[in-house]
């Protein structure tokens, strides 16, 4: 790991898009994903109407697991965010 990515790390900077192993939010829940699965038309859309703001996977992974579980089971076909995560990874790997 270089200098300016363990000072990015250390300063909380360092974003999803910087392990070119994992997608994006914006990818993994892409418009169509989210059209298919829920009423809403992105993963903005989504989080706002949960009252949640996250742009990474960490961000999510510091949200209270059992509210946003709730929120997807209501608002998604999903029971809760670990399957929805599982689905949205398979369905990434096979469109590239």
């Amino acid at each position: 790991m270089s200098f300016d990515d363990l000072l990015k790390d250390l300063q909380g900077q360092k974003t999803i898009e910087d392990d070119p192993n994992q997608p994006s939010l914006e990818k993994l829940f892409h418009s169509a994903f989210m059209k298919k699965y829920s009423k809403f038309n992105s993963f903005q859309e989504f989080q706002e109407k949960g009252n949640f703001q996250a742009d990474t996977l960490q961000d999510i992974d510091k949200i209270s697991g059992e509210l946003f579980d709730r929120h997807i089971d209501r608002e998604t076909d999903f029971p809760d965010w670990k399957t929805m995560l599982e689905t949205a990874n398979k369905e990434f790997e096979k469109e590239k």
